[in-house]
C-alpha cells in the first residue's frame, strides 16, 4: 500500500513538472524547430529538384533553335527591272539586303532597289562596237567580279560596288544611303584573251590583289588562259597591262557546256555535252590535263555546274533533277580523282540554276517546273522546299544566305526572305561519320575554329562522347581496384590504429584541386611515362607477382617476428616490396627498351603503325583514376565498415573464415554501398575537366589506343565556350554537348539508383 502511494506521488510530481509553462514553452519551441527542420528539409529537397530541372530546361532553351525547322517568306514580287526584252545572266544582293543588280546579256547592269525594284541606276559595260557578248562568267561571289567575253576574241571584268554615304535630311537628320556604281579591275578597254580572234563561248574570270586571271573557250575549241597583272609608272602613276598567254587543244569528244575557274586560279574545270567533268592545272605557264570524271549517267545532261564556297566542290545541276556534290580525293598512292560524295533529291525536272551560299556550304536549286530547294551539303539535309508560282529561270541568294530572288518565264522578280540560323546541324553530321573536304574518306571530325569563311563546319560529337567514356573508362580502370580492395582491407582487415591514419589521409586527398593533379600529370607523369614506357607495363606485372610473392613468404618467417605485428599491420610491411619492385621496374626500363625497341620504345611504336602521344590515355588514367580513388574508397568503406557485427559474428561462429565471412556475407550486404561508390566515382570521371584538359593532349580522335588522347565533352566545352559567339551554331552545339553529358550523367545515375535498390531489397534479410 505504501509502495502504491509513493508511485502515485511520484507520477503526480511527474505530470505537474510536465504541465509547468516553461517545459510546456520548451516542448512547443522544440516541436516548432522540429517543423521548421523538417520543411527546411523538404524546402530543400524539392529547391535541388527544381534546380536540377531549371539546368535541363536551360539548355534545353540554348539548344532548340538548333531543332526549329528553316522558314521562307515571301516578301514582293515585281516586274524585272531594266530592259524587257534583254536575257538575265546574274542577280545579285548587296550586304545591306537593300539594293540588288541585274546582268543581261547585251553587257548592261541595272541596279534597283529590292523592295521595289525601283530602278537606281543602270552602267553600259565598254564593249567594241558592233560586236556582241558571247560569254558570260561570275567569279567568287566575294569579290562581287563578273566578266563578259566576245565575240572578237576579247574580255572584260566588272566589279560591282557600293558606298554607304551619310548625308542630312531637310529636318537636318542623318541619313544613310547606297551609291551603286561599276568598277573596271582590269580597265575599261578589253583584254585580248585568244590573239586569234575566235568568239569566246565560255569564260572564267578570277580577281585578286595579287593576280588576276581569265580563262575562255573558243569557237574553235581551244582553252586559252591569260595572266594579266599591272604594272605601275611610279612617275606618272600610268598602269599597264602585261598579259601572258597560254592555250590547249580540246578534246573532240563533246562541245563544253561549263567552265569553271578557281579562285586561287590553280585549278580549271570543263564540262562537256558527254556529262564529263575534266580538271586542268593552270598553275604554270603550260596548262595540263590532270584527270576527268563521268558525272552524269548516260542519257543525262549537266544542266547547271557552280562551284561550293571555298571552290573545293563542285555542284553538279543534272537534268533528271538531281543535284549531286564532286570534290577531289587523294588515294593511298597520292593520286587525286573527281569523287562523288553526296545527292541531293531536287525537283521532278532539269535543274536550270544553283546558286551557292557565299559564307556556308549551303546552296540553293531550282528546277524547269517551279520546284525551290535549299540544301546543306556538309549535314546532307534539305533544309526547306517551296513550289514556285512560276518556273524560275535564275535564283541567287543574299551574302548572308537571309535574302532570295528569284527570276521567273513571266519577268517577274520574287523576293523572300530566309530564316535559316543553323543549317549545319543534322543527325547525320552530329554523330555520322562525314566525308568532309580535303579528306581521304568519311570521319568523325571535331574542328570548329577556322580562319576563313571557307571552312567547312566539323560539329561531330561522336568523338567527344567517345573520348568522354574512353577517360572515364580507364580512370575506372585504375581506381575501382585500388579502392574497393582498399576499403575492404581498411575496413575489415586493418587494425582500428592504422585504419585511423590511412581513411583520413586518403579523404584529404579528395580535398586536392584537380587542377594540380592535371598540372604534375601534364608536365611531369606524361614526360616521366614517355621515358620509360616498358618500367610502367613491367611494374603492371611484377607489383601483383610480388605482393602475393610477399605474402607466401610471410608465412615461412620465423614466429618472433611474424607475432610482433599484431593483425592489421600487414599492409605497412608491402610498403617495401612494393617499393622494391617499382625500382627494379624502372631500373629495367631502360635495359629493356634497348633490347627490344631499339632504345626508343615511343618511336617503335609510330614505326609500327601505332601512333604515339605523349599526354595518352595511360596518363589520364592514372591521374584521373588517383582522383576518383577517394571518392570510391571513402563510401565503399563506410559501407562495408557498418556491416553489422552480429552478421560476422554468426558466420565467424557457424566455422567460416574471415574470408569466406568477407566475400559471402560483408561484400553482398555492403554491395548496394559499394555500387553506389563505383557510380558516384564514375559520375565525377566522366565530368572531369581539367585533368582531361592538361593531361590529355585535348585531341578529338576516335581511337580506344592506350597511347592516344582524347578530348572529352567537359573539357570541349570548357576550351571553347568563352571564345564562341553568343547564339552562333558553335555556340549552340557546345551547349547540346552539355545536354548531351546532362542526359548521360542522369541516365547512369538513376541506373545505379534502380540497381541499388534491388541489391538493397535483395539482400536486405541477411
Amino acid at each position: 500500500m505504501n509502495t502504491s502511494s509513493s508511485n502515485h506521488s511520484s507520477s503526480s510530481v511527474i505530470v505537474s513538472a510536465l504541465n509547468e509553462p516553461a517545459t510546456i514553452r520548451r516542448r512547443a519551441w522544440r516541436m516548432l524547430k522540429d517543423k521548421i527542420v523538417r520543411h527546411s528539409m523538404t524546402f530543400g529537397g524539392l529547391g535541388v529538384i527544381a534546380a536540377i530541372l531549371l539546368i535541363f530546361f536551360y539548355l534545353l532553351y540554348v539548344v532548340m533553335p538548333l531543332l526549329t525547322p528553316a522558314s521562307l517568306q515571301l516578301v514582293t514580287q515585281f516586274q524585272l527591272p531594266g530592259v524587257e526584252n534583254e536575257r538575265t545572266l546574274h542577280l545579285a544582293v548587296e550586304e545591306k539586303n537593300e539594293l540588288a543588280v541585274r546582268f543581261t546579256d547585251d553587257a548592261r547592269a541595272v541596279f534597283f532597289r529590292l523592295q521595289d525594284g525601283h530602278v537606281i541606276s543602270e552602267y553600259a559595260a565598254s564593249k567594241p562596237d558592233g560586236v556582241e557578248a558571247s560569254a558570260f562568267a561570275v567569279s567568287d561571289s566575294t569579290r562581287q567580279v563578273v566578266g563578259y567575253g566576245f565575240a572578237n576574241g576579247t574580255a572584260i571584268a566588272l566589279q560591282h560596288s557600293y558606298n554607304i554615304v551619310f548625308t542630312q535630311d531637310s529636318a537636318g537628320n542623318r541619313v544613310r544611303t547606297i551609291d551603286p556604281s561599276i568598277v573596271y579591275p582590269l580597265g575599261q578597254d578589253p583584254v585580248t584573251v585568244d590573239p586569234q580572234g575566235q568568239a569566246l563561248t565560255h569564260l572564267g574570270v578570277q580577281i585578286s590583289q595579287h593576280s588576276n586571271m581569265i580563262a575562255a573557250v573558243t569557237a574553235d575549241q581551244r582553252l586559252v588562259v591569260v595572266r594579266v597583272s599591272k604594272a605601275v609608272n611610279f612617275l606618272t602613276e600610268e598602269e599597264t597591262l602585261n598579259t601572258v598567254y597560254s592555250e590547249i587543244a580540246l578534246d573532240k569528244t563533246g562541245q563544253v557546256t561549263h567552265l569553271l575557274l578557281e579562285k586561287d586560279q590553280r585549278y580549271l574545270y570543263l564540262a562537256d555535252t558527254q556529262g564529263v567533268i575534266t580538271r586542268y592545272d593552270v598553275r604554270e605557264q603550260e596548262i595540263r590535263k590532270e584527270y576527268h570524271a563521268q558525272v552524269v549517267p548516260q542519257g543525262d545532261k549537266i544542266t547547271s555546274l557552280r562551284f561550293l564556297t571555298g571552290d573545293i566542290s563542285l555542284l553538279v545541276g543534272e537534268s533528271n533533277g538531281i543535284v549531286t556534290q564532286w570534290f577531289p580525293v587523294r588515294d593511298a598512292n597520292n593520286v587525286f580523282s573527281l569523287q562523288r560524295i553526296r545527292e541531293f533529291q531536287g525537283g521532278k525536272s532539269a535543274i536550270v540554276d544553283l546558286a551557292p551560299e557565299e559564307r556556308r556550304k549551303g546552296f540553293v536549286a531550282a528546277d524547269a517546273r517551279g520546284y525551290l530547294g535549299i540544301y546543306h551539303t556538309t549535314a546532307h539535309r534539305t533544309v526547306l522546299s517551296l513550289q514556285a508560282e512560276q518556273p524560275l529561270v535564275s535564283v541567287n541568294l543574299s551574302p548572308r544566305a537571309d535574302f532570295l530572288i528569284g527570276e521567273d518565264r513571266t519577268g517577274k522578280l520574287s523576293v523572300w526572305e530566309v530564316h535559316n540560323p543553323h543549317p549545319e546541324v543534322s543527325f547525320q553530321a552530329l554523330w555520322g561519320k562525314v566525308w568532309y573536304e580535303n579528306y581521304p574518306e568519311p570521319d568523325h571530325i571535331w574542328q570548329s575554329s577556322s580562319a576563313t569563311s571557307d571552312f567547312e563546319p566539323k560539329f561531330s560529337l561522336a568523338p567527344l562522347t567517345f573520348g568522354t567514356f574512353k577517360a572515364a573508362f580507364y580512370a575506372m580502370l585504375v581506381a575501382v581496384p585500388i579502392a574497393i580492395l582498399g576499403a575492404v582491407y581498411a575496413a575489415y582487415f586493418m587494425s582500428p590504429r592504422i585504419r585511423g591514419v590511412v581513411k583520413p589521409t586518403i579523404e584529404i586527398m579528395e580535398a586536392l584541386p584537380t587542377v594540380i593533379l592535371g598540372f604534375l600529370a601534364g608536365l611531369w607523369l606524361a614526360p616521366f611515362i614517355e621515358a620509360n614506357l616498358p618500367g610502367v607495363f613491367l611494374l603492371l606485372l611484377l607489383l601483383p607477382i610480388g605482393i602475393i610473392l610477399s605474402a607466401y613468404l610471410w608465412r615461412f618467417m620465423p614466429e618472433r617476428i611474424r607475432y610482433a605485428f599484431s593483425d592489421g599491420w600487414e599492409a605497412a610491411l608491402l610498403v617495401i616490396p612494393v617499393l622494391l619492385m617499382v625500382y627494379i621496374a624502372f631500373y629495367f626500363s631502360h635495359p629493356l627498351e634497348v633490347w627490344f625497341f631499339n632504345g626508343n620504345m615511343p618511336e617503335w611504336l609510330n614505326q609500327n603503325g601505332i601512333p604515339f602521344d605523349q599526354r595518352n590515355s595511360i596518363v589520364v588514367g592514372v591521374a584521373m583514376g588517383l582522383a576518383v580513388v577517394p571518392n570510391i574508397f571513402s563510401i565503399a568503406e563506410d559501407a562495408i565498415f557498418s556491416v553489422p557485427r552480429h552478421l560476422t559474428s554468426g558466420s565467424l561462429a557457424l566455422g567460416a573464415t574471415r574470408w569466406q565471412t568477407m566475400t559471402r556475407v560483408v561484400l553482398l550486404t555492403a554491395s548496394p554501398g559499394i555500387f553506389s561508390a563505383v557510380m558516384i566515382g564514375l559520375g565525377r570521371a566522366v565530368g572531369e575537366t581539367m585533368i582531361v584538359l592538361m593531361a590529355t593532349g585535348n585531341t578529338a580522335v576516335m581511337d580506344f589506343s592506350l597511347f592516344q588522347g582524347l578530348r572529352t565533352l567537359s573539357a570541349n566545352i570548357a576550351v571553347e565556350m568563352p571564345e564562341s559567339e553568343v547564339g552562333s551554331t558553335h555556340f549552340r552545339v557546345l551547349f547540346l554537348a552539355g545536354l548531351v553529358l546532362f542526359i548521360l550523367t542522369f541516365f547512369f545515375n538513376t541506373l545505379a539508383e534502380i540497381v541499388r535498390h534491388r541489391l538493397r531489397r535483395k539482400y536486405s534479410s541477411l
